[in-house]
């Protein structure tokens, strides 16, 4: 069991001790921590939630709902809804802040408390500190009586998120229409199987089959968009003959594709498919975490911009986009952030660029996918367990490779003239992270695992 405190929020699994997990008590602890911070500010005392759907996410919406209320906050709650259309709503609420209930791809036994701004951007380092040293030394004071905070709730901002898709400049719905577009969806038991229908349907997609629909938590596999976890999703592409397959995580920040054959689009491929189309029509610079694809940066180059690497983590990606006021940018695990609608990873408007970007090539899907390289991204993952000084084993790794040129900016990424690996603790679990890429399958493969028998062997 776990509690992890990282730039991605305070995320733990449910039952357990307290301190060693996401207890209720530790939902209360952080959640007054993150309150308290946002009152000091002085200015709007309004904070909007919304949750996904896990088995857990009632219960911790109602800790959450009463913590805030008990410091003197009002809370606008969306309920079942996604990561994006809570960062969305924050400042269309003129809000402090907001938190979204969610463990975004992790299993059903997580849980976590996302952390926003005013402007619904995840808060910055500086103050994810803030809330961790409020949260360990009590220092939060509740209410008076006749001060608590007021619960308001609401289901208007799904259609505002869709709204604001539709009326954005680059999605061509007359398009998408035209092509009567055949989509089966894998909902995973989650929030994307009521946002991604209705959107499908505003864009002119009006056959649509729904897998996973029933919005439980049970998820019916790991919920993480790979691969080897949209077998069913894949096999429904091809056996009902239907243009592509659509994949979201369970708060929906994530976005992959199925193309019509049953083969995997492939999730770094979506951020590239869809800066392609906007830089088509809108010159600039992008951005990437340094786990992503190469061939981000080639198409980016192919249209006259510059591509900037960032550190793993939304915020970091969002701090380089802002620094080279990049068009477009995001993560190669199916994160796209469109910096004029918002920023922050968005599966509904990557799905409304993708299906326009589709719309304008005259073939399919798998046809669409051949007009990128064919680069192979080997993701791997070691798990840790309590005591261990990654720092330590990062530098023996450098020392051997020193010859090799290292970039230690986020962990360890080492280059071998085309390719690539990159070695990180994850935000999110108590894993290290092997990714490496290479034009061949099994290169990818073998210095994935070269660097796996490294860590193995220093650990």
């Amino acid at each position: 069991m776990a509690l992890i405190k990282s730039i991605s929020g305070i995320r733990g699994t449910i039952g357990g001790r307290p301190g060693d997990t996401l207890s209720p008590i530790d939902v209360v602890k952080f959640t007054a921590a993150y309150g308290t911070m946002l009152a000091a500010k002085g200015g709007s005392r309004k904070v909007v939630i919304g949750r996904d759907g896990r088995i857990s996410g009632e219960l911790v919406r109602n800790l959450v709902v009463s913590t805030l209320n008990a410091l003197g906050l009002d809370v606008v709650d969306l309920g079942l809804s996604t990561t994006p259309t809570v960062e969305m709503a924050v400042p269309a609420e003129k809000a402090a802040g907001g938190i979204i209930l969610t463990a975004s791809h992790n299993p059903k036994e997580w849980n976590a408390l996302k952390l926003l701004n005013e402007v619904g951007e995840f808060i910055s380092a500086e103050e994810g500190a803030m809330v961790l040293e409020k949260a360990a030394n009590d220092d939060y004071v509740f209410a008076q009586v006749d001060k608590l905070g007021r619960l308001e709730t609401t289901d208007k901002y799904m259609q505002f998120h869709i709204d604001a898709i539709l009326n954005y400049p680059l999605v061509n719905a007359e398009a998408i229409g035209k092509r009567k577009f055949r989509v089966v969806v894998d909902a995973i038991n989650s929030t994307g199987a009521l946002f991604v229908p209705p959107l499908l349907k505003a864009l002119g997609v009006t056959d649509v089959k729904v897998l996973h629909e029933e919005v439980n938590g049970k998820f019916a596999h790991n919920p993480e968009p790979l691969p080897e976890n949209l077998v069913a999703l894949s096999n429904e592409v091809k056996k009902g003959g239907y243009d592509l397959g659509i994949a979201v995580d369970p708060d929906v920040d994530r976005l992959c594709f199925v193309c019509e054959d049953g083969t995997m689009f492939g999730e770094e491929y979506t951020l590239v498919a869809v800066a392609d189309y906007i830089l088509k029509h809108r010159k600039g610079n992008t951005v990437s975490n340094m786990s992503s694809t190469k061939a981000l940066k080639e198409v980016t180059l192919s249209h006259g911009g510059k591509y900037y690497p960032s550190a793993v983590g939304e915020v970091n990606v969002v701090k380089k986009m802002k620094e080279v006021n990049a068009v477009i940018g995001g993560e190669g695990n199916g994160g796209i952030i469109v910096p004029d609608f918002h920023y922050g990873r968005d599966a509904l408007i990557g799905i409304g660029l993708f299906l326009s970007a589709l719309a304008e090539h005259p073939n399919g899907t798998k046809s669409f996918r051949g007009k990128y390289p064919d680069y192979f991204i080997s993701k791997n993952k070691i798990e840790l367990e309590q005591g261990f000084n990654v720092a330590s084993i990062f530098g023996k790794i450098s020392a051997k490779y020193k010859n090799q040129p290292i970039n230690q900016e986020d962990g360890l990424k080492i280059e071998f003239d085309n390719d690539w690996v990159h070695l990180r603790t994850s935000n999110t679990e108590p894993i290290i992270r092997i990714y490496a890429e290479s034009n061949f399958e099994t290169t990818a493969n073998n210095i994935a695992l070269r660097l796996m028998q490294d860590i193995k062997e220093f650990m």
